[in-house]
């Protein structure tokens, strides 16, 4: 009989909406009582605690109802061989899911889970003033946090998202400086795209650039020749 040892879970970022993934071991609660699962923007996600190993429960932050979800599984529920679901109490929206891995991604890729889909079935399209912009403006901010390269230069990289219909804010969680990215126009989008380094400076935000092909091939001409 084979045990199963790991089970994964997707669940969607309450603050970037981001959907990750995350693997949950039974050795990891060996000595300790719970786990902190945070987002790559740096806010946190779930909690997984247990007093004996037997029962489990899960704190789960709702971007819905601005409030905290508790829910208890025995361990055979949680190392189970199917995929369980767990949902906002007030609205009875999914809020992620758990199970087999292999189960939890082929259920992810099956049902396109993402940022845009949440937000359309909840009908944030009249929120935000331009949906799709806002949706491409988290992404990027996502992907950025994700490579570690979205910090304040107080040396902090704890930093806080608050979505806002025009604008996306950036709260330094050390020093408490915040800074905002707005997300109403295609000139918003493009100075944000592709930017591969975002630092929360006194007078706004420090965006680093990624060179394009042609400036780095002048900078090579720019070598001396040999001889």
């Amino acid at each position: 009989m084979i045990i199963a040892t790991d089970f994964l879970i997707a669940m969607r970022c309450p603050l970037c909406g981001k959907l990750d993934f995350h693997s949950i071991s039974r050795f990891a609660f060996v000595g300790v009582k719970n786990i902190k699962i945070t987002c790559a923007c740096g806010a946190p996600k779930l909690i997984i605690g247990t007093k004996n190993c037997r029962q489990f429960w899960l704190q789960v932050p709702c971007m819905l109802c601005e409030t905290n979800h508790l829910v208890y599984y025995k361990a055979k529920q949680l190392w189970a061989n199917k995929v369980e679901f767990f949902y906002c109490n007030d609205t009875n929206v999914e809020l992620g899911f758990f199970g087999p891995e292999e189960k939890v991604y082929a259920l992810a890729e099956k049902y396109e889970y993402g940022l845009e889909s949440l937000f359309d079935g909840l009908g944030y399209d009249d929120y935000f003033y331009n949906p799709e912009i806002m949706f491409e403006v988290l992404n990027c901010l996502h992907d950025v946090a994700e490579e570690g390269f979205l910090y304040c230069e107080c040396g902090s990289s704890q930093i806080e998202i608050d979505i806002f219909p025009d604008r996306v804010e950036l709260n330094c969680k050390d020093c408490k400086s915040i800074r905002a990215v707005y997300a109403e126009n295609d000139e918003d989008l493009i100075k944000i795209k592709d930017t591969p380094k975002i630092v929360l400076v006194d007078n706004g935000l420090k965006l680093l650039k990624k060179l394009s092909k042609a400036k780095k091939g002048k900078r090579r001409s720019l070598k001396p020749a040999k001889d």
